[in-house]
């Protein structure tokens, strides 16, 4: 059960911070890392949320160094290390391993069609080959392929494959997970589906991965605290809120056009900038000025 797993809790999938000039803000890390820690949540680098597939080797480096100088005593350091060279995730993983990262996740390649065994002979040589605890990450929305819960289970037997990150929406696959894995010590699960992290929880989930907890850690903090507690009405009234402030950057976006959204919503909380990587680009005044009277209301 998840009381007795090391990847447990609320991890949050943290954005890159940019300069104008497309560098890594590290004051802008440490403003977020002490935001996390306050409300007792892990950090994940280097994911979708992250723009790290838009990200040079020389800005993934630097976050990783920031990330470890930032990184509180005693608590669990993700980070991604998704490619589309196999030899590319494993030197990034050994780099990892090198600065106090605790696990790596990874996400299918994303430009070719795989077959079901092709996938699970991707992620049995990258966890073979690399030093640190591996995480799948499951996301068809930016690798248009979802792996089959049949290709995961025999996965979740590898020894040094120790989770699962899935961000496909789909109640069901999400019913049939919980029920393969709920029970395993050696295994777990995390949702990065946020609309449904209380079925999650109380189904049995080992945590959530909320993009959302960039702007508002505390609604996730609570959630998780209050299931500790099974507490569900809190439970409950905590997707309420993270329902309403995903829709502040989320509705109506692609998930390129949500990220800077979501930069513009931590901008007005003082922590970092609005800048993203290309391709990825500014939307207008007008859009900003619409997210932030969203946000006014929310807040309230």
């Amino acid at each position: 059960m998840y009381q007795e797993k090391k990847y447990k809790g609320i991890i949050v999938p943290a954005v890159t911070p940019l300069t104008e000039t497309y560098q890594l803000d590290e004051g802008a890390v440490t403003k977020m890392f002490q935001q996390f820690y306050e409300h007792d949540i892990a950090p994940f680098i280097l994911g979708t949320t992250g723009e790290a597939a838009s990200l040079p080797n020389e800005v993934k480096e630097a976050y990783i160094k920031a990330a470890e100088k930032n990184k509180k005593p005693g608590t669990v350091l993700y980070a991604g290390i998704a490619s589309n060279v196999l030899l590319e995730s494993i030197e990034l993983a050994k780099f990892c391993a090198d600065h106090q990262v605790d696990a790596v996740a990874a996400t299918l390649p994303s430009y070719y069609t795989l077959t079901n065994a092709q996938m699970q002979h991707y992620f049995e040589d990258l966890a073979d080959a690399i030093p640190l605890p591996l995480i799948i990450y499951n996301i068809p929305s930016t690798t248009h392929m979802s792996i089959p819960l049949e290709v995961v289970d025999e996965l979740s037997m590898h020894p040094n494959i120790v989770a699962i990150k899935d961000s496909e929406r789909s109640e069901e696959r999400l019913m049939k997970s919980l029920e393969l894995w709920k029970d395993r010590r050696d295994f777990g699960h995390f949702l990065g589906w946020a609309a449904k992290s209380a079925i999650a929880l109380i189904g049995g989930s080992d945590g959530l991965i909320p993009s959302t907890g960039n702007a508002a850690p505390w609604i996730y903090s609570r959630m998780w605290k209050a299931f500790l507690q099974n507490d569900f009405k809190e439970v409950y009234a905590m997707q309420v809120k993270s329902d309403q402030y995903g829709e502040i950057y989320q509705d109506g976006k692609t998930l390129g056009e949500s990220l800077w959204a979501l930069k513009v919503l931590m901008k007005q909380l003082r922590i970092c900038d609005t800048v993203v990587m290309p391709p990825l680009q500014p939307m207008t005044a007008e859009a900003e000025n619409i997210l932030l009277n969203k946000l006014e209301v929310v807040s309230k």
